[in-house]
């Protein structure tokens, strides 16, 4: 059974870090291209990040604040988010598919991500 976990969701001040993960299982983690994607109140979801093998794409609105990576080892995926903004918060979700083309695939149940002070 396909299952998607993100973590590390919370509130944290403008400025601040917060690190969410997501655990992988249930399928073939190392062949699959991950993506964040975020859902603010009253907006549609948007894409954040996306790695398959190479270097990660990321959205203008988080170039050089957040980092995604991936351990195919432990079958996790991560997102590290730093200078966080109020615009930044959201609904985290974690997206498995197999490939760029794909039109459907795997979805976590997403963390709350709040910045406010």
């Amino acid at each position: 059974q396909v299952q998607l976990v993100e973590s590390g969701g919370g509130l944290v001040q403008p400025g601040g870090s917060l690190r969410l993960s997501c655990a992988a299982a249930g399928f073939v983690f190392s062949s699959y291209v991950m993506s964040w994607y975020r859902q603010a109140p009253g907006k549609g979801r948007e894409l954040v990040a996306t790695i398959a093998e190479g270097n990660p794409n990321y959205a203008n609105s988080v170039k050089g604040r957040f980092t995604s990576s991936r351990d195919n080892v432990k079958n996790m995926f991560y997102l590290q988010m730093n200078s966080l903004k109020p615009e930044d918060t959201a609904v985290y979700y974690c997206y498995a598919r197999l490939s760029y083309s794909a039109s459907v695939g795997y979805w976590g149940q997403g963390t709350q991500v709040t910045v406010s002070s």
